[in-house]
């Protein structure tokens, strides 16, 4: 069990250890230690990588099978590692899993380097909802979160993955993710990040088969003296492939690059991507990279991108109402970033909202 401060931390990305959230499955690690792992479904196994490669040998054929280990420096940090920590879950097929399962990510020791590869796997036409929270104990905490994350989105199957990042402002983090969604499936990403950290940057790639799906939403508030290089890639490799990327920005005193690539490699395939964001101050910078690559004549791509400062006119319109600057700005920025995201559970936009609204309050802000 974690502690009551560790718990309220928890609470924040997600991850509840009450019981008073309907949950699957559950699972903690606290820096290379799985403290949690454990599952309410005969169809969902939600279990340590450690555990998961003596119970189930043929997980170790799928590690390393997506991410190239030669990749960079830090998934060659994962992979040298002789014994890194990580989750493993799996969704047996047809099984459709009806509450959101739930881990977390915990970094509580100062200077710490979190090493972990994690493999998530739903069989032909399964589908689950997963929550997946990444924090520090201490806003105080000096580390690294280094990881990779292989998914399986088999044929048919539909995985909702919201990862919530709550870091320290002295935390560098360095996800390393690949998918590959086969035909007919469906991959929703949804990334929150309304704090402080020293360096973040990710780039998940999904590779979209026939008639699959794959779209990645994110929603960043980026605080004073933090650097995000954050962003999501799109194959589609499939006749009939979709993808979508889809980014909300606010910056302050901080730089966020913005980065999106969709590749239409087949016949019948779309993809659209869209990136907007809000500047404070000036010493914000937002740099947006979209791109757009046909490897096939019958595809269709497109993007949109705008960066800016809140409009004044919208800012006029609350405070000739009785609204004071600060509190205009705040309900501008809260209703931008507060976006509907398509195909998730009211349980999880709830999540998100409250997230949000704390990141918000006038005390975060």
């Amino acid at each position: 069990m974690t502690s009551s401060k560790n718990k309220l931390d928890l609470r924040k990305v997600g991850y509840d250890e009450s019981g008073e959230t309907p949950r699957s499955a559950s699972f903690l690690i606290e820096d290379d230690t799985a403290r949690v792992a454990s599952s309410s479904e005969r169809a969902l196994v939600m279990a340590s990588i450690r555990q998961a490669r003596v119970d189930y040998p043929w997980v170790r054929a799928l590690e390393w099978s997506l991410v190239d280990p030669e990749t960079d420096e830090f998934t060659r940090i994962v992979a040298q590692h002789p014994d890194p920590a990580g989750n493993f879950i799996h969704v047996k097929e047809g099984a459709k899993i009806r509450f959101p399962a739930q881990s977390c990510f915990l970094l509580k020791a100062d200077r710490n380097e979190q090493v972990l590869h994690n493999v998530i796997v739903l069989e032909p036409g399964a589908e689950l909802h997963l929550i997946t929270g990444c924090t520090a104990a201490s806003y105080s905490n000096v580390g690294k979160h280094i990881a990779v994350t292989e998914i399986f989105v088999r044929a048919g199957a539909t995985l909702t993955y919201t990862m919530v990042h709550d870091w320290a402002p002295e935390v560098e983090v360095r996800p390393r993710t690949e998918v590959i969604v086969e035909d007919g499936g469906t991959y929703l990403s949804n990334y929150i990040a309304l704090t402080r950290v020293k360096h973040i940057d990710t780039n998940p790639l999904a590779v979209v088969k026939a008639g699959g799906t794959a779209r990645f939403n994110s929603i960043i508030y980026a605080k004073a003296g933090s650097y995000f290089d954050v962003g999501g890639r799109v194959r589609l490799l499939g006749a009939g492939a979709r993808g979508e990327i889809v980014s909300r920005v606010v910056a302050t005193g901080s730089k966020v690059i913005s980065r999106g690539l969709i590749e239409g490699g087949n016949a019948d395939t779309k993809g659209h991507m869209e990136c907007n964001g809000i500047m404070l101050d000036r010493e914000a910078v937002i740099h947006a990279i979209p791109e757009l690559k046909a490897t096939y004549p019958d595809t269709e791509l497109s993007h949109e991108a705008a960066v800016g400062k809140i409009a004044g006119d919208q800012l006029n319109y609350l405070m000739a109402r009785g609204l004071s600057e600060e509190e205009a700005r705040a309900l501008i920025i809260r209703g931008f970033l507060n976006v509907k995201i398509d195909g998730l559970p009211a349980s999880l936009q709830q999540v998100i909202d409250t997230m949000i609204e704390q990141a918000m309050a006038k005390e975060a802000i």
